[in-house]
């Protein structure tokens, strides 16, 4: 009992203190909710505490009642009838025309795909035309405009695509064959999930409400028809979390074939996909001690396919590594906030070196609290490391005299990873600029005449997350402390082993903490999309009693 009050206690503290920074961040810019009135602000935490320690207290008593997940009642309707058992019997089929069926509305309406500036510069990219991200990075070859800051795999893939579709006479085309493999892929992911859950004895009312929410929950046709590198990232991702179970809770045989396959994948389609793997693989050495060649074998293949791609294969075709800048925006955001506050402060000569690296002059401009691009944008790709050394000097003194900027900086960055009370940034819908960069070059990108459908799908799209409880479904923040809760459970239960199978998820989250975008969707899908799957796993875990 001691153990389970304290990590419920330690749960409900952290959840509390960050609902209240985001409300004080939203409020007031910056953590002065915490000095206006003591008094009660300590009361309000006091009675945050306790509801959500009793919240907490209660799902652990519920979840160590659950000794089975019984099946449920057979509905009365025939129709409903034949479909239990249709989908009992072919849970991956029903559930893969299920989707596509609910998911065609969108294919129809917004038909090529639904694109947005990242993909539209990779095109751009591809065809070796000018554009910004060839240029964040000092080229290696100024005819080779194809740079690492977005994953080249990805940007090969969807330019292929685009490339047969012009040969056949039509850029849409091209677009739309893209957009098809990524519905199809990200379909057939889904529909294993379920399949999947459906084998380690998940029961039919939870399988279905996964295909409910797969189905209709508008997040997920909207990335499916958006050629961004994170869906297929994440797919690849959720097979991961797959892999583990098998490995270290089912201690079932895996193909090494297969699982060198799914961490290449991850590897390839984001930069930052080898480090979740180098965090995590080699954990399983302590788990599966007698297993120690195969996980050294599986981790040395991934690691020289890794360093042959980009310090071999990339350099080869004078292909350009993403700029430095992509790995600062922590830092460069703090920075642009202590000239915000604290201009006075700052020395001719910490402007001066500043300025050598992120355009001194227009900095206090440029910043926004909640993204770091505006900042980013303006770093000198000429920058040498002597000027990066010295930035980073004035960056340690600078924070050393004004820590608070610093503190309110990250959490202001990164405060809707983990409060739910924020949304943004949840789909992409709409095409307006970007057009026009694309048609300038002869690149004819465009909707169908669906335009009343595609604002009706569009309203529905960014609503939902404000819908009441429902919305939660795709709420960052929230599925945030769902997983640090399972987190929890597993810990005070002493399951260690199975917290591996959530340490992707957190470095997932890790990552969209060093991110320059608060609250941005794609950077937590795998988190949301693999949610599902995680509450079953975590669930399974619970009913087996695995150690």
């Amino acid at each position: 009992m001691k153990r389970k009050n304290r990590v419920s206690l330690i749960l409900a503290f952290a959840f509390t203190i960050f609902i209240l920074i985001g409300f004080s961040l939203d409020a007031y810019n910056d953590l002065s909710l915490f000095s206006k009135n003591s008094v009660m602000i300590w009361i309000v935490i006091f009675f945050l505490i306790v509801l959500f320690l009793r919240a907490i207290l209660y799902v652990y008593e519920q979840i160590e009642k659950t000794k089975d997940f019984k099946n449920a009642r057979k509905p009365k309707f025939i129709l409903i009838y034949k479909f239990y058992n249709v989908f009992d019997n072919h849970p991956f089929l029903t559930s893969f025309i299920v989707i596509l069926f609910c998911w065609l509305i969108y294919i129809i309406a917004f038909y090529p795909a639904i694109l947005s500036p990242d993909p539209s510069y990779q095109i751009l990219q591809y065809f070796g035309i000018d554009n910004k991200y060839s240029y964040y990075s000092v080229l290696l070859d100024k005819n080779m405009l194809i740079t690492n800051h977005h994953p080249v795999f990805h940007t090969v893939l969807l330019g292929s695509f685009i490339k047969i579709g012009l040969l056949l006479g039509n850029f849409n085309l091209g677009l739309f064959f893209y957009s098809l493999v990524q519905i199809m892929i990200l379909n057939m992911t889904l529909s294993y999930t379920i399949t999947f859950m459906k084998q380690i004895g998940m029961n039919k009312k939870f399988l279905i409400g996964c295909l409910i929410i797969y189905s209709l929950v508008p997040v997920f046709p909207f990335y499916a028809m958006s050629p961004v590198k994170d869906v297929l990232f994440t797919c690849f991702l959720i097979f991961y979390l797959i892999f583990i179970y098998q490995y270290v809770i089912l201690k079932r045989k895996v193909s090494f074939l297969k699982t060198l396959m799914i961490l290449m994948m991850i590897t390839l389609f984001r930069n930052n996909g080898i480090h979740i793997i180098i965090f995590s693989l080699p954990l399983l050495l302590f788990i599966k001690r007698k297993e120690k060649l195969k996980i050294i074998g599986l981790l040395l293949a991934l690691l020289s396919f890794y360093f042959s791609y980009q310090k071999i294969l990339l350099p080869f075709f004078r292909i350009t590594p993403g700029s430095v800048r992509e790995m600062l925006s922590v830092p460069f955001q703090q920075t642009a906030r202590y000239v915000t506050y604290y201009e006075n402060d700052i020395s001719k000569k910490e402007q001066k070196i500043i300025d050598k690296v992120l355009d001194y002059s227009t900095l206090k401009e440029r910043y926004n609290p909640q993204k770091a691009d505006p900042v980013k944008n303006k770093f000198n790709r000429f920058a040498t490391k002597r000027d990066l050394k010295e930035y980073f000097k004035v960056w340690v003194q600078q924070g050393i005299k004004h820590p608070n900027v610093y503190i309110e900086s990250f959490l202001s960055n990164t405060s809707g990873y983990f409060s739910p009370l924020k949304t943004n940034w949840y789909i992409y819908n709409s095409y307006h600029k970007y057009h026009n960069v694309l048609e300038q070059h002869h690149l004819y990108y465009s909707y169908n005449s669906f335009r009343p459908l595609r604002i009706i799908l569009s309203t529905i799209g960014v609503i939902f997350p404000y819908i009441p409880v429902i919305g939660l479904c795709v709420n960052i923040g929230f599925s945030t402390w769902i997983i640090l809760f399972m987190i929890s459970y597993l810990f005070y239960k002493k399951k260690y082993q199975a917290l591996l199978l959530f340490l992707p998820s957190v470095l997932v989250l890790a990552f969209c903490l060093l991110s320059p975008v608060n609250t941005y969707f794609r950077y937590a899908m795998p988190n949301i999309f693999g949610m599902p799957l995680l509450i079953a796993l975590f669930l399974s875990i619970v009913k087996r009693q695995t150690s």
